[in-house]
């Protein structure tokens, strides 16, 4: 097992990379999805490994598997994902790299290293954490089925193609947020546009209810209007009276009627 600080390094930084093509298909990925997946394929290419995978999570026992390119790398990443050289590398500044997975005695708490190693036919792994700010979000990981194939410049590659990452993962959330919300924003108006035209609510007491069923039954508002605008119903609210100026609800008590009630039933 080698470490390699970051920060001392640096002949790596002087090697000539195609990172035209690490901006082109990871910056340019609309989604978190595809972001990883690019960022995986160009491991491949850029740290002549035979496997990568791209573990998120932002803490190192809740890791999970973004996306990996073959089954033998996921075997290890799945594992492994809480020992060894993967927490390992999420924990600290440093990237890890295993000569030889079936050999490696770094780790001896970890018992399924070595035996994932033979299964996945993997000898060689590099690791190396993402970092989403300040904070480690997630780790990249190559394999090899050759020992020893992880050296300096692949090392200082990937801090490199990590560093990418990260800020494309950033960039990719960010926008998926943006997305989300405005998504939301068009489903809570149709559901408001159904209980106002079903039911002469105003737009207030429309949002009003919804907000209400939302903190009450504890589901996203978006979840509620969602589910408002396909099914035309809320549990324990029935939507079947067109037009009409009251709105039946079926509470712990029996049934009410009124729009009023639709409000006060939700926070029973």
């Amino acid at each position: 097992m080698r470490y390699v600080d970051d920060m001392n390094d640096q002949h790596g930084y002087r090697l000539i990379l195609p990172f035209d093509e690490l901006s082109s298909s990871v910056h340019e990925a609309g989604t978190v999805d595809e972001t990883v997946e690019a960022v995986a394929t160009f491991a491949l290419q850029a740290l002549g490994a035979t496997s990568a995978a791209i573990l998120l999570g932002k803490h190192p026992e809740r890791l999970q598997i973004a996306t990996s390119t073959d089954a033998a790398i996921a075997r290890i990443a799945e594992t492994c994902d809480t020992c060894g050289p993967i927490q390992t590398a999420f924990d600290a500044s440093t990237a890890v790299t295993v000569a030889d997975l079936t050999t490696e005695t770094a780790w001896p708490d970890c018992e399924p290293l070595a035996a994932a190693g033979a299964e996945s036919g993997l000898r060689s792994l590099l690791a190396v954490r993402l970092l989403i700010g300040t904070r480690p979000a997630g780790v990249v990981l190559a394999g090899h089925p050759e020992s020893g194939m992880f050296g300096e410049d692949e090392i200082s590659i990937a801090y490199i193609v990590a560093r990418h990452a990260s800020i494309a993962v950033t960039r990719a959330r960010h926008e998926e947020t943006l997305v989300e919300a405005v998504d939301a924003r068009k489903l809570v108006g149709q559901a408001m546009g159904i209980l106002m035209e079903r039911y002469n609510l105003d737009a207030d007491r429309a949002f009003d209810v919804l907000a209400r069923y939302s903190q009450h039954t504890n589901t996203k508002l978006r979840t509620v209007a969602l589910g408002l605008i396909e099914t035309r119903t809320l549990p324990g609210i029935v939507l079947d009276q067109p037009q009409a100026a009251s709105v039946t609800v079926n509470d712990h008590d029996g049934q009410r009627t009124a729009s009023t009630a639709v409000c006060s039933t939700v926070e029973t």
